[in-house]
């Protein structure tokens, strides 16, 4: 599944507030709760939480990508924000995160759960498409440059 295909405008944020990485995590994984089963919010959070508390998911250049594993899903599910404001995130870089791009999936696909993180670390690793998600004034245009860039690495 193509990761465009799993974001839409309620789990997609333009001036996400937050005013630590505990915070933003926690308001990124709640605004998939409508996606979840129920009573899997908090095993997400908790998953989420107990993976950054392992080693910071800042992954330089302004961006981090937390993400998890938890029982009781079937899918993958995803969030991206755009903070109001750079957090201290203890990013690999030492610099402060802008975006964030969340991952949840099943515990018991583990392949895919990886892919998906590659998928996720291709895409967010262009320097101009970083540039054009900061640009973006809405969700809609959020949404249309994350399929746009994707067809063109996926050609599958």
């Amino acid at each position: 599944m193509r990761i465009s295909q799993l974001l839409n405008e309620d789990n997609v944020f333009i001036t996400l507030q937050a005013g630590n990485k505990e915070e933003a995590i926690t308001k990124l994984v709640k605004s998939l709760k409508n996606q979840f089963p129920e009573n899997k919010v908090d095993d997400a959070l908790h998953a989420v939480l107990e993976r950054e508390a392992i080693m910071s998911t800042g992954v330089g250049k302004g961006l981090a990508i937390p993400h998890g594993k938890c029982a009781g899903l079937e899918q993958s599910h995803v969030a991206f924000a755009i903070l109001d404001k750079p957090l201290d995130y203890g990013s690999i870089d030492n610099q402060p995160v802008s975006m964030i791009f969340l991952l949840i999936g099943p515990d018991s696909q583990n392949s895919k759960h990886i892919k998906m993180l590659s998928r996720v670390s291709r895409l967010m690793n262009n320097a101009v498409f970083r540039d054009k998600l900061l640009q973006c004034e809405d969700k809609e245009s959020i949404l249309a440059l994350f399929k746009e860039e994707e067809a063109q690495f996926i050609r599958a």
